[in-house]
C-alpha cells in the first residue's frame, strides 16, 4: 500500500497524513507552534543544516556497516560488553532515509502515517532489537543525554521502538546512543578532528506515544489555535514582537 504526503493537515480529507518523528516533537515542545506548521502552514525559522554532524553520522554508518556484512561485533559494542550485532535487513537503506522512507506504521486510530529515519539498528542473542542513534558535538567533559535538550533525543528513540514495534519486531526497551566527542584540547588541528566516542544506554518507555498521537489529532481537527508552551522562546518572540 502505497501513501502521498500531501502537506499540511486537511479535516475534509480521508487519506492518511504523514506525521515525521520531528513533527510529534515539536508537537510535545508547543502545541501552538505545531498547529501553526501542520495545520496552518506557519512554520518556525529554519535552521542550518549540521553538515559536520551528517559527515560523522556517514562514516559510522560505514564503519558499522562493514561488520553488518562480516555478522561481527564492532569494538565498541565489544568494549562497553554489549551482546549484539549490527543487524542485516533489506530495508535498512530504507529506515535509514527520512525523506522517501523510514520506519513506518499506519496508526489507524488516528490516520496517522508515522515515520522516522533510523541511525542503525543491533540485534542481541534474544533476537531484540536495539534501536541505535548517532550523536556529535564538542564540549568539555563527557558527554551525557541528561540534558534538557536531550530530553528530545530520547523521545526520538523512543518513537523508532515503537515504530519497530507496530511493525512486529521484537523489540528492546534499551536503546543506545553512540555519542562522539570533538576535542579541543589538541596542541594543534592539523587537517584533523579527532573525537572520543562513548556508548550510552538509555532504558525507554513507549507508553506515551498513542496518546500523544490523539491529542495531536485532536489538535489538528480543532479549528482553535492551542495555547503555547510557557517555555517556547518562538511564541514569546513572536507575541512580543506584535506588541513592539
Amino acid at each position: 500500500m502505497s501513501f502521498k504526503h500531501r502537506g499540511l493537515f486537511n479535516p475534509e480529507s480521508a487519506e492518511p497524513m504523514v506525521l515525521s518523528r520531528t513533527k510529534i516533537d515539536l508537537f510535545v515542545q508547543c502545541p501552538r507552534c505545531f498547529y501553526l506548521d501542520r495545520r496552518l502552514g506557519v512554520s518556525r525559522p529554519s535552521l542550518p543544516g549540521f553538515s559536520l554532524n551528517n559527515a560523522v553520522d556517514t562514516l559510522l554508518k560505514k564503519e558499522f556497516d562493514l561488520h553488518r556484512a562480516q555478522g561481527s561485533t564492532h569494538p565498541l559494542m565489544k568494549a562497553y560488553g554489549i551482546d549484539a550485532v549490527p543487524y542485516k535487513h533489506e530495508a535498512l537503506d530504507e529506515w535509514r532515509n527520512s525523506l522517501t522512507g523510514g520506519v513506518r506504521y499506519l496508526d489507524e486510530d488516528t490516520n496517522l502515517l508515522i515515520r522516522g529515519g533510523v541511525d542503525d539498528v543491533w540485534i542481541n542473542k534474544n533476537g531484540e532489537l536495539h534501536v541505535v542513534d548517532y550523536k556529535a558535538t564538542s564540549k568539555n567533559g563527557r558527554v551525557s543525554i541528561e540534558g534538557e535538550y536531550q530530553k528530545g533525543y530520547k523521545r526520538q528513540v523512543e518513537i523508532y521502538q515503537w515504530l519497530f514495534k507496530q511493525n512486529g519486531f521484537e523489540v528492546s526497551n534499551v536503546a543506545y546512543f553512540v555519542y562522539c566527542n570533538g576535542r579541543a584540547d589538541k596542541e594543534a588541528f592539523d587537517g584533523k578532528l579527532e573525537f572520543d566516542i562513548e556508548v550510552i544506554p538509555y532504558s525507554g518507555s513507549t507508553d506515551w506515544i498513542q496518546g500523544t498521537l490523539k491529542n495531536i489529532k485532536d489538535t489538528l481537527l480543532g479549528e482553535a489555535i492551542p495555547e503555547a508552551a510557557a517555555e517556547c522562546e518562538y511564541c514569546a518572540y513572536r507575541e512580543r514582537a506584535s506588541k513592539a
